[in-house]
């Protein structure tokens, strides 16, 4: 504190530009720079200066990654075209013989992906077709016991009742019962 303190003061008293940066052992980093100057600034002052220059190697070091993401870029590319049917004058056997396994194998790992939907959907339409079928069984059951005696009808399972006769296979919650005389016949 007390070295950022005078630093403050020289960029004050004396009009410096004061720039600090410290890293600590525990990789904790304290700075201090003028008000009116930045970091970049200094060191760009500094390498005029001192007559190096700083940030020539990292900007090849940009330079050359720069250089290898054009080439993986251009690659890319041509492969595209490769795929797509165009720029095959240029392949070897080798390469052919590749292009043709990898396209192969993307056929399969797309049909594969669309017997998988298929599939799915299949199911889904089986269990639908059951759950109609199921539907058509109770209005059957339902039909036929209205047809056997008019005076039978289905209700669902609410209610105590007196006479009660179950339906095998005729769903969970269906049942017939018997209803009194006084009741008029049409009224089910």
């Amino acid at each position: 504190n007390g070295l950022f303190k005078k630093a403050h003061e020289l960029t004050v008293l004396r009009d410096a530009k004061v720039s600090i940066i410290m890293i600590s052992s525990t990789q904790k980093i304290h700075e201090y720079i003028s008000p009116t100057s930045t970091t970049k600034q200094l060191f760009d002052q500094y390498q005029k200066a001192v007559g190096i220059d700083l940030w020539t190697t990292h900007y090849e070091k940009m330079q050359e990654h720069l250089r290898k993401l054009k080439d993986i870029h251009k690659n890319l590319r041509t492969e595209i075209r490769q795929r797509m049917g165009e720029s095959l004058n240029d392949l070897n056997y080798d390469q052919i013989v590749n292009l043709i396994e990898d396209v192969d194998d993307s056929l399969k790992k797309i049909r594969e992906g669309k017997y998988k939907v298929i599939g799915n959907q299949i199911e889904t339409s089986k269990k639908k077709l059951r759950n109609v079928e199921e539907i058509h069984r109770n209005i059957l059951l339902e039909f036929d016991a209205r047809q056997e005696d008019p005076q039978y009808g289905l209700v669902d399972n609410e209610g105590d009742y007196n006479s009660v006769l179950g339906f095998s296979n005729g769903g969970p919650r269906i049942i017939a019962y018997r209803l009194p005389s006084n009741h008029h016949p049409n009224l089910h």
